[in-house]
């Protein structure tokens, strides 16, 4: 193609700002393939970078003007916007894990799902803030799922599953601010705009290893001058970036001291095929000298060895401490003799798993540049461009609840990761549930989850939204913190086991008795609010002693249970049956009065009946409970827990957190004593 040649309409224009040079490149895709329709390669006069750093902006912006305008020659026309990539010498990474626990069984949409990555982003950005504090800003540029679990199992998709609980592993990437500042300045001053904005070692992982063979363990290793950039993946997901600062720059450094020769010269010579016999060059004092490669490879070896070690320890690490299945590798310091020879020998691995990627990936990549091969350095520039079409990434400004913040663009931003920008915390996004309650019964666990509270009030432009809405520049947005959902609340008489009375047979007459509970060695009431850690056991029984307190009667004579002789500390169950030999004696019964002896004394009346003396016993008070007067009759005495025999109020569904029982303005205990006119207040408390 020429310049006369005509392109698509929309080109894409990636520049690779490396230490030593700045590739720039232009290209488009269709449906076969990536072609590339212009490139230029522009060494640095001076150190201006170092390891990938940036040092010398306004000396950078001036070599990617040149990039710029000799590659706006080679199509004729203007260039504006630009894709670029980070150096992994700053990228930070971390696994942060989020989880998801839902009130009920729920169906798992994408919604949850973007939720539970985004937890998990923002608990790998703890992680970075607890390693370099909080005066450095970082910004996450990107992020990889690891692995998803469904109520514990691992799964690939959670999307429509039922789930209880759902997690996930993220593996998160961060960018210090003083980096893509840098990097902004420099193209900006270039008189470009940055398009997206990626990571070296994702943009080469793009090009040299494709989605379907991350399946296996396998490396990616793009050799620069300044740094090594490593990319570990594992059953189809990237599990671990890493950067060693070693890379060709050492190698060029060590022949610039040995052969006494500036650093441009010493680049020559480290790329010295090995099909040459020999190589002239001159020192800095003018002086000839001839050389062979391999007096060039031996002196360079021991260096090779050290930055290969290096390399093979950090993707052991990156692996789990294990060397992984195959490495390729890229990047012009990956071309440097016996390079890939010496890491396969590190890793343990046979010469054949380790080998430079260039033209073999490249099956899709048509190069229409006169003199322009398919090399390893094209790799990462071709990577860049490509990964604009996949994922436009930038940063753009957006404003949180009055404060402005930066945000990388991943073309997918929402609400929750400007709210992690800020600073916000999950519980502050987030509904809290209350307090769960924990107890035991019969020495079995239980529990009683709290209640969920209300989400963040979120608002984009003064219009009402979700958490997980998208977001774009210069939006206004408001997000009022979610509220703290009410702690569990039980009573004893919400519990499955627990039944509301207990029938015996007294005397071949039935009793129902209210049902008792022992906690915490206690004995409570059906209106007893369970207390966290409570152990309740169920008394399915009366003592014979309880049953008489309890009916308030003290017989004479014998006592038996099932027809055996009881005492007071014999069990009663269910149905089982109490009689006496002696009439009902009532404990309150006033003694006769003793009389005068002899004929003073006055003429003894034959005994009323047992059951007339009990009626003439009986007796009716009257009570006021929650301002309605009420008649409590046909009996001696009378307990607090007996109003709820008379009054409608409902004890069986659970209206509050405490149910609040006084008497006469004072907390009233179930078996408190009642009088003639007693004040009564019942109700349930929030």
């Amino acid at each position: 193609m020429t310049a006369l040649t005509k392109y698509p309409q929309s080109l894409v224009f990636g520049l690779d700002i490396g230490t030593r040079s700045i590739v720039g490149t232009v290209g488009y895709r269709d449906i076969e393939g990536f072609h590339v329709v212009a490139q230029c390669v522009k060494l640095h006069e001076t150190r201006a970078m170092l390891d990938g750093q940036i040092h010398d902006i306004a000396t950078v912006a001036e070599e990617i003007a040149y990039v710029k305008a000799e590659l706006e020659s080679q199509i004729a026309r203007p260039l504006t916007d630009v894709c670029i990539a980070a150096a992994g010498r700053v990228l930070k990474t971390a696994v942060g894990v989020g989880e998801y626990e839902f009130h009920d069984q729920t169906v798992v949409n994408l919604e949850y799902i973007h939720s539970l990555e985004m937890l998990g982003v923002e608990k790998a950005y703890e992680q970075i803030v607890e390693e370099v504090g909080t005066e450095e800003k970082y910004y996450c540029v990107g992020y990889t799922v690891i692995k998803y679990y469904l109520n514990g199992y691992e799964i690939s998709n959670l999307e429509n599953h039922k789930a209880h609980k759902i997690s996930g592993e993220v593996l998160a990437t961060f960018l210090p601010e003083e980096v893509v500042d840098g990097l902004y300045a420099a193209v900006e001053q270039a008189g470009l705009n940055v398009s997206n904005l990626t990571l070296e070692p994702i943009a080469a992982m793009h090009v040299a290893i494709p989605q379907h063979y991350r399946l296996l363990n396998i490396c990616l290793v793009d050799v620069g001058a300044g740094t090594s950039d490593i990319c570990v993946a594992k059953d189809g997901s990237i599990i671990g970036y890493g950067m060693i600062p070693s890379a060709g720059d050492e190698i060029t450094e060590l022949i610039v001291k040995e052969y006494l020769v500036d650093f441009n010269t010493a680049e020559k010579i480290k790329m010295i095929s090995p099909k040459r016999k020999s190589m002239t060059y001159k020192d800095i004092m003018g002086i000839s000298h001839k050389i062979t490669p391999a007096e060039v490879y031996e002196l360079v070896a021991g260096v090779i060895n050290e930055i290969t070690k290096s390399v093979a320890e950090k993707i052991i690490e990156l692996n789990g401490g294990k060397s992984v299945s195959a490495v390729f590798v890229v990047g012009g310091g990956g071309k440097l003799p016996d390079f890939t020879k010496a890491l396969a020998k590190q890793l343990k691995l046979p010469e054949e798993r380790v080998a430079l990627r260039g033209e073999e990936v490249m099956d899709h990549i048509y190069i229409h540049v006169p003199d322009v091969k398919k090399d390893p350095l094209l790799v990462t520039p071709i990577g860049i461009c490509l990964n604009y079409y996949d994922q436009k990434n930038n940063f753009i400004f957006v404003s949180v609840n009055g404060e402005r913040i930066k945000l990388y663009d991943n073309d997918h931003l929402t609400v929750f990761d400007a709210a992690i920008q800020l600073g916000m915390k999950n519980d502050a996004i987030f509904p809290k549930r209350g307090r769960d309650l924990h107890y035991t019964v019969d020495g079995k666990n239980r529990f009683v989850r709290g209640r969920q509270g209300e989400a963040a009030v979120i608002s984009i432009n003064g219009h009402e939204s979700s958490i997980n809405a998208s977001i774009a520049a210069n939006d206004q947005i408001r997000i009022s913190e979610s509220t703290m959902g009410e702690d569990a609340v039980l009573t004893l008489g919400q519990i499955p086991e627990f039944t509301k009375t207990i029938t015996f047979y007294v005397n071949d007459k039935e009793v129902s008795c209210p049902k008792f509970v022992d906690v915490n060695g206690k004995l409570e009431s059906e209106y007893y609010q369970i207390q966290d850690q409570d152990q309740i056991q169920i008394r399915g029984y009366y003592t014979l002693e309880q049953l008489l307190t309890f009916m308030d009667v003290r017989p004479e004579g014998k006592i038996y249970v099932n027809r055996e002789p009881a005492t007071s500390d014999t069990k009663i169950y269910e149905n089982f049956k109490v009689h006496w030999t002696e009439d009902l004696q009532y404990a309150d019964l006033e003694p006769e009065e003793e009389t005068a002896s002899g004929n003073d004394a006055p003429e003894r009346q034959p005994e009323e009946p047992a059951r007339d003396q009990a009626e003439a016993l009986t007796r009716t008070i009257t009570v006021t409970a929650n301002d309605t007067t009420y008649q409590l009759t046909g009996k001696d005495h009378y307990v607090f827990v007996e109003i709820f025999d008379v009054m409608n109020f409902d004890t069986s569904k659970v209206q509050g957190k405490e149910l609040v029982m006084l008497l006469n303005d004072k907390k009233a205990e179930h078996f408190d004593e009642l009088q003639n006119g007693d004040q009564i207040k019942i109700y349930w408390r929030n």
